[in-house]
């Protein structure tokens, strides 16, 4: 059976997120105990877990945790990809980073971000039910707002500056949009107003040392595979520029996919697969998830 693993990213975290599988199950528990030891931080606390500053470093643990559940179960997936900081995810359980060195780039990663939205506010809008083609038009003529993420044929999310997103939402309504609904974000991720943490980033990735991915992980940013000598530069162009989920889905489609796995909090990639891909699609975010997925595994 061909998988493709989807790794989750930031916006679908909830409270007390992973603590039935660390109660539950031996890799996981081990996998958090040990970060909690590479970041000096008790992350089987739930308060920590759950703290909006740990977010990105929680999302990795998390995710990881439960790939090594199926790693030990299942063959290595003929392909995987994340959503932004899932790319993340998907590099170490794809063995071109170590789980330590990935905790220390994400949590760095996650401060470089947070300095650039406090320097760059921004906003983030998802328009449903227009043609990508379109949305880039529009952002095209309104200095300011970008194409942030481009999710499905009917799903594009915009970021820019606040003024500017409100003004595009505005024309993208004009064009025929069904809705245009506000994201409660203050960063505009994969748009220029994060060209300061990319700009750190990239220096921080100077000293971090990759392996060739052992699987295939698609790249938002390329829509083509992350090589070993493409790694950091695209890691740095990432958080300016926009994701492709959709493009990511119909690239790995040659490959004989019979389904795709979202490993992390919540199901938002894996609704966003179903739009686009005809192959099952199954989510694994707690212990009753990951039984419900083991049992279906019986049916292939």
């Amino acid at each position: 059976m061909n998988l493709c693993y989807l790794f989750s990213g930031q916006g679908s975290q909830f409270a007390n997120m992973g603590q039935d599988l660390y109660q539950a199950e031996p890799l996981y528990k081990q996998t958090v105990d040990e970060a909690s030891d590479v970041l000096n931080l008790n992350l089987a606390d739930p308060q920590n877990f759950d703290d909006p500053a740990n977010v990105q470093i929680a999302i990795l643990t998390m995710s990881t945790g439960i790939a090594r559940i199926l790693d030990a179960q299942l063959p290595m997936p003929k392909a995987m990809f994340g959503l932004s900081l899932g790319e993340y995810s998907a590099l170490v359980s794809a063995k071109a980073l170590s789980f330590q060195s990935g905790l220390k780039l994400v949590r760095d990663r996650s401060r470089y971000m947070d300095e650039a939205g406090r320097a760059n506010p921004g906003a983030m809008a998802a328009v449903l039910n227009l043609a990508p083609d379109v949305v880039e038009a529009v952002c095209d003529r309104i200095d300011g707002v970008y194409p942030a993420n481009f999710n499905t044929v009917k799903q594009t999310v915009i970021g820019g500056q606040a003024d500017a997103v409100e003004k595009a939402s505005a024309v993208m309504k004009e064009k025929g949009a069904k809705r245009v609904v506000p994201i409660k974000v203050a960063v505009a991720s994969h748009t220029p107003l994060m060209a300061p943490a990319s700009e750190q980033l990239a220096i921080r990735l100077e000293s971090v040392d990759f392996a060739q991915p052992a699987t295939t992980v698609m790249s938002n940013t390329l829509v083509a595979p992350f090589t070993q000598d493409n790694l950091k530069s695209t890691l740095v162009k990432q958080l300016v520029s926009p994701t492709h989920f959709m493009g990511d889905v119909e690239a790995v489609a040659p490959l004989g996919i019979d389904a795709f796995v979202e490993i992390g909090p919540g199901n938002t990639l894996s609704k966003l697969a179903k739009k686009t891909a005809k192959q099952p699609t199954f989510n694994i975010e707690s212990v009753e998830t990951l039984n419900d997925f083991r049992a279906k595994l019986e049916e292939f």
